[in-house]
């Protein structure tokens, strides 16, 4: 039994064992020829690796289940979805799509044979989670922009590939959370310059990353994300950080969610009034 997965094909010599204990209840077929026990039938990580037993050495896991696995491990999907270059027919619960993977962006975690992160990022940016997976990618340290731009060369003609595109180009100032990607939107919308994103300025208690630095002017832009900053940990961890950047000399302006989605005029002209002029122009306008 390999994770908890029974394939009756290696192993022809218990197969009345098998039917009995099929019939007792004590396992249960999840896909033609996988057997469970019963209460493994729903664990993502049993399916997982019934998935990959099912299809062959040649599968590999991607989508969710690999992202939950690598760099994205609060994602609260896990539904599998595997690669293999032989044709198969999906099943209810297991996705299955022809395709060749290259060698470099395989994987492996505890023996499940997955897609690099970054390959995983690009299947699904192409769907409803769109640049969120990008930025999970990209905030965890597990994925460059240029990995992922070679993940989406390595699967060219793919349904979804105009939308992984455009998302790689919204991305290039590596947001790291879509309220981010908006600020990034609304900076770039505005035509503003000389700006670096996630950046590390050093202060008299140690050097902290910000989420937008100007730095001729001194100023930095942080986006504060409720999921993020709202923890009370997260909330007293913040105040100090403000404090030291504030006595460093820098000053501090802080803008929510509804701000930057409701009310980027004001957002802006905040900025405008904090980096000290009307019009700054910058090549990299949306």
């Amino acid at each position: 039994m390999d994770g908890g997965v029974i394939l009756r094909r290696d192993h022809p010599e218990l197969g009345q064992r098998l039917n009995r204990l099929r019939r007792k209840g004590e396992l249960v077929a999840v896909l033609p020829g996988v057997l469970v026990a019963p209460d493994l039938a729903t664990d993502w990580r049993t399916k997982v690796i019934a998935g990959l037993r099912w299809l062959g050495p040649d599968a590999v896991l991607t989508g969710h289940a690999a992202a939950r696995l690598t760099f994205w491990p609060g994602c609260s999907r896990e539904d599998a979805m595997f690669l293999t270059p032989r044709q198969q027919r999906s099943r209810r619960g297991w996705q299955v799509m022809t395709a060749v993977v290259p060698p470099e962006m395989i994987r492996r975690h505890h023996g499940i044979a997955l897609t690099c992160p970054a390959y995983t990022a690009m299947m699904l940016a192409g769907g409803p989670d769109g640049g969120n997976v990008i930025d999970e990618a990209l905030r965890s340290g597990s994925a460059t922009l240029q990995e992922m731009r070679a993940a989406l060369a390595a699967m060219p003609d793919r349904t979804g590939n105009q939308q992984r595109r455009w998302l790689l180009h919204d991305s290039r100032d590596k947001p790291w959370s879509e309220l981010e990607r908006e600020g990034h939107r609304l900076l770039r919308r505005q035509r503003l310059s000389r700006w670096q994103t996630n950046a590390r300025v050093q202060t008299a208690v140690g050097d902290y990353a910000v989420d937008v630095l100007f730095d001729e002017s001194r100023v930095v832009v942080e986006f504060d994300g409720y999921e993020y900053h709202s923890k009370p940990t997260a909330f007293e961890n913040d105040r100090r950080r403000r404090n030291a950047l504030v006595l460093a000399g820098y000053t501090v302006l802080n803008f929510t969610w509804t701000q930057v989605f409701r009310d980027p005029e004001w957002v802006i002209g905040c900025i405008r009034a904090a980096i000290g002029m009307s019009y700054q122009f910058d090549s990299r306008a949306a």
